[in-house]
């Protein structure tokens, strides 16, 4: 492109940034921030919910609403450790070798090498499996899932 034409589109560009008129940008007229107009405003902490289950064992298995979904877990955490590369508490129940004994569900096949151990890329349980909170929605939804997924 020609130095005089590269001037000229830089001009109209720039015009048109200063008036507010840059094509592509209507869509976005009325967003504003959600912590208002003051952007040193402090963030608000929501509240902390309780888990919906109590203690392991006490609660029922939560109902999957699309085929594939992680199980849920139906028991609170809080008082679980932190999962690390040394310690991972939920394997004290859901180990192929504990969950018979413990009455607990066993850690899928997925989730094992041929040797039946733990494959290490599905070491960190809470990142699929989650526990639940009595919460309303933050926005509206009509999901109702499809047929639950069999146990």
């Amino acid at each position: 492109m020609k130095k005089p034409s590269l001037l000229w589109l830089s001009s109209l560009a720039l015009a048109a940034a200063a008036f507010g008129v840059i094509p592509g940008c209507a869509q976005f007229d009325g967003v504003h921030t959600l912590r208002g107009s003051d952007a040193g405003t402090v963030d608000q902490v929501p509240e902390t919910k309780p888990y919906a289950g109590k203690r392991p064992g006490s609660g029922q298995p939560i109902v999957r609403t699309f085929k594939e979904q992680p199980p849920l877990v139906p028991h609170a955490i809080d008082n679980f450790d932190e999962i690390t590369l040394a310690d991972n508490q939920c394997l004290e129940c859901h180990s192929p070798a504990t969950a018979k004994a413990k009455n607990a569900p066993r850690v899928g096949e997925r989730h094992l090498t041929a040797a039946s151990d733990l494959r290490m890329d599905r070491y960190q349980c809470n990142t699929c499996h989650v526990p639940q909170v009595d919460a309303k929605p933050l926005v509206a939804s009509t999901f109702s899932g499809t047929a639950p997924a069999k146990r």
